[in-house]
């Protein structure tokens, strides 16, 4: 028999759906406020309990929370996902024809591009390429800005890529759509955007992953052929030690999805919370 959801679930629920997309320290954050403004019972290593009780009544609206790595520093997030829809049809309720065609075409160039950035300058030039509607440069500009805001593309010294909300909605099209083109990363076995490649057997890694597996090495080899792997090994933190840091400082400074519920349940302090089926208020 399924475990029922109660009020801190729903709160959960309602802040992911606000964010769409938070980090995973955020997220046990979030779960010991909602477990202690609704007085139920909190256990601080059973999130992902936590979250399946979530998926469990959400799986009949085809919904469910799932999560992801940033391929950027390989921190943990979490984001609510449609599986009733694709990613880009959910879109069109925010997009104009022309800017989901624009939105598509730099997915191709990103897939297609040997390390999954692309240049500001080459998705501008796609606006001559565009069948739905002519767009202008300027307004390309301003709708690849929508796209960063809205985390679906993430933007780093001029170049861009899918963000991990991006990916994280849309793995499954992504793999469908392009499954002669992408590849899944020989260490964590998920789909790789950003990666790097062995010039001699071809397996791809997400940077993090390339970071931790040869932290130390002075002469990393590839895991799967032992041939020397051909490129810098980029320099980021483990997420782990970068996870602790932020739990000791979480007095300190609140991060956006718990700052802005602890916001709501100040303003709204006479409020009766909604029981039942509902989202809380």
């Amino acid at each position: 028999m399924a475990v029922q959801m109660n009020d801190s679930h729903r709160r959960f629920l309602q802040v992911l759906m606000s964010h769409g997309i938070i980090e995973g320290s955020e997220a046990r954050r979030l779960h010991r406020h909602c477990c202690e403004v609704h007085n139920v019972y909190y256990a601080h290593d059973k999130l992902d309990d936590f979250i399946n009780v979530i998926n469990t009544h959400l799986q009949p609206l085809f919904m469910q929370i799932r999560n992801g790595a940033s391929e950027d520093d390989g921190k943990k997030f979490y984001a609510l996902v449609n599986l009733a829809e694709t990613e880009i049809t959910k879109m069109t309720a925010y997009y104009a024809e022309n800017e989901l065609e624009l939105f598509r075409k730099t997915l191709d160039l990103i897939i297609l591009s040997d390390n999954g950035l692309v240049s500001s300058t080459s998705i501008l030039n796609l606006t001559e390429q565009l069948q739905s509607k002519k767009m202008k440069k300027k307004e390309a500009e301003q709708v690849l800005q929508r796209f960063v805001q809205d985390k679906w593309l993430f933007e780093k010294e001029g170049e861009y890529t899918l963000s991990t909300r991006c990916i994280i909605e849309m793995e499954q099209y992504i793999c469908k759509a392009y499954q002669d083109l992408i590849g899944m990363c020989n260490i964590c076995h998920r789909l790789v955007i950003q990666r790097q490649i062995c010039e001699t057997c071809g397996i791809q890694m997400h940077l993090p992953c390339v970071a931790k597996y040869f932290r130390g090495q002075t002469e990393p080899h590839c895991p799967n052929c032992n041939g020397l792997w051909p490129h810098e090994i980029p320099d980021i933190g483990h997420p782990d030690s970068q996870q602790s840091s932020q739990q000791l400082s979480s007095t300190q400074k609140q991060p956006p999805a718990l700052r802005d519920e602890r916001r709501n349940v100040a303003s709204s302090s006479g409020t009766r919370p909604i029981r039942g089926n509902r989202l809380l208020p």
